[in-house]
């Protein structure tokens, strides 16, 4: 009797465990209004449930433009805002319970991100201890590191888009210069930079691979 009420209990905690273990779907529902300024809750509310019905549908914005998630799992939700912006929520497995990534990215043309970090209660978390951005150093290949001062001349900046693969809790950012320079000027340093970056989620931070 008292394996059979320890068995009980062990699997009734598994499940409670398992109920409230946050998903993407519910991180995006949850968030505060500042966070989604151009969705209201409700209207996240709707969008979830058109993706789970399998529709495409979109719902309208508080600029009165179109918004739609374009993709979702457990661990991941991706929204288009609008003609020029998305963002990703991505929920990872942290040393001290769930950490919510949410990437941000606009296009300038080339598309652009950005990453902030938040517990499962939507309060901010130290962002620099858990993601550093990379610079040049990190961008440039062998050749490039030979002739940063022809790419910091041609290029004053760098433009990369972020994605978190839900599968594995990798964070790719990705060069999107040549989407902003001119074809020509981007064929001049397109050797001397690095097409992508790759990042391991540790439980802790993300860290170069």
């Amino acid at each position: 009797m008292k394996k059979l009420l320890l068995t009980a209990t062990l699997l009734l905690a598994g499940a409670l465990g398992a109920m409230a273990q946050l998903t993407a779907a519910d991180a995006f529902t949850s968030a505060p209004q500042n966070i989604f300024p151009l969705l209201d809750r409700n209207t996240r509310l709707d969008m979830v449930d058109y993706v789970k019905s399998g529709l495409s549908t979109p719902s309208q914005n508080s600029l009165q433009g179109r918004s739609a998630i374009t993709e979702i799992s457990p661990e991941s939700l991706t929204v288009k805002m609008s003609d020029s912006s998305a963002a990703q929520i991505a929920v990872l497995k942290g040393q001290k319970g769930d950490v919510i990534a949410l990437i941000s990215t606009v296009a300038t043309p080339g598309l652009d991100s950005s990453i902030r970090f938040f517990d499962s209660s939507w309060q901010p978390l130290d962002g620099a201890a858990m993601f550093t951005k990379p610079g040049w150093k990190e961008w440039l290949t062998d050749a490039g590191r030979d002739n940063k001062e022809e790419v910091t001349m041609q290029v004053p900046f760098m433009l990369a888009s972020y994605r978190i693969d839900p599968a594995t809790s990798e964070l790719t950012l990705t060069n999107n210069l040549a989407r902003f320079l001119d074809k020509d000027v981007y064929s001049m340093i397109e050797s001397y930079l690095r097409p992508s970056l790759t990042y391991s989620w540790n439980g802790k931070k993300f860290t170069a691979r």
